[in-house]
């Protein structure tokens, strides 16, 4: 019977040497790195997980107690700039929050200790291959083009509120300058986290504030926010 097919020639050393090659080139992306997905809390280590009383307060709440606290801590240091309307709007936010059940002085008191919990960072996520959400607030842009960014857990963050505690600050510099949807547009960030302590001047319309952070990463990907 005629035989219908034809064998394939036995593969030559060069061809093997061929494939070979190609086995090796792709099997990196084979083994690639998967990021790990982080939320916020993610962020804070164990050892600084606690109680904290100032998470209770409604983002109103949370801007009238820190208004006192800028009048009293500036009467504190003697400064004599102190006009009485400012003494006034302090004493009547107090009242406002002491009517609604917030102990405005204890919670003052633990300022300093939440402060210090706040400045501390997971150590086990330092070089991590991370992806985690947040809002955009922009350092640096031309355009519409963004190359150098905070992100941070709310809309208003640094701006129209304290800023949140350094250890919930990521700020990043994407490999590539990212379009910018808008202020504090809903992003997804992908690359290399990094701890240790830095500060960033932000510029805004009526000054300017300089905003301690707890990590830093150098950034793969920045995508629009999409669950």
């Amino acid at each position: 019977m005629m035989r219908i097919c034809r064998e394939f020639p036995a593969m030559t050393f060069q061809s093997r040497l061929f494939f070979g090659v190609l086995l090796l080139a792709l099997l990196p992306l084979a083994q690639a790195e998967e990021p790990r997905q982080l939320t916020w809390a993610n962020l804070v280590p164990a050892s600084a997980v606690t109680e904290n009383p100032f998470l209770e307060l409604s983002r109103d709440q949370l801007t009238w107690i820190s208004d006192v606290a800028a009048v009293r801590d500036r009467q504190a240091r003697g400064d004599t700039t102190v006009t009485p309307a400012e003494i006034q709007t302090a004493r009547n936010l107090s009242e406002k929050l002491e009517q609604a059940g917030v102990d405005v002085d204890g919670l003052l008191a633990q300022r300093a200790v939440i402060a210090r919990r706040g400045q501390e960072v997971d150590q086990t996520l330092d070089g991590k291959l991370v992806r985690i959400p947040g809002y955009l607030l922009p350092l640096e842009f031309s355009g519409r083009k963004v190359s150098e960014f905070l992100l941070v857990p709310w809309v208003g963050a640094c701006i129209h509120t304290p800023p949140p505690p350094p250890n919930q600050i990521v700020h990043v510099t994407p490999d590539q300058p990212v379009e910018m949807a808008g202020m504090f547009a809903p992003v997804w960030v992908t690359g290399t986290l990094e701890t240790g302590a830095v500060k960033k001047t932000l510029s805004m319309i009526d000054g300017t504030a300089d905003i301690d952070i707890g990590y830093t990463l150098r950034a793969s990907a920045v995508t629009d926010y999409k669950q």
